[in-house]
């Protein structure tokens, strides 16, 4: 039995998108999930919100801040 992975917070969201699914986390995609993340109307986020719950999606969204925030920033 295969268990679902949920990441319980940034490292492990960043680990998942950039490593697992091998996503590149640009500037495009991650402004892209924000604005999905937000709208509450958006078919993908109300089936996120409904496999997830709303905790999740706020969480979710506050990791794809952080990651644009680190675009902007980078340290060195």
């Amino acid at each position: 039995m295969e268990m679902s992975f949920i990441p319980q917070n940034y490292e492990e969201w960043r680990h998942c998108i950039t490593i697992t699914c091998g996503q590149e986390l640009t500037e495009a995609f991650i402004n892209s999930r924000i604005q999905a993340l937000q709208n509450k109307s958006d078919y993908m986020t109300k089936r996120f919100v409904e496999l997830y719950g709303e905790a999740q999606r706020q969480r979710t969204l506050d990791w794809f801040v952080r990651a644009s925030e680190e675009l902007k920033h980078p340290s060195h």
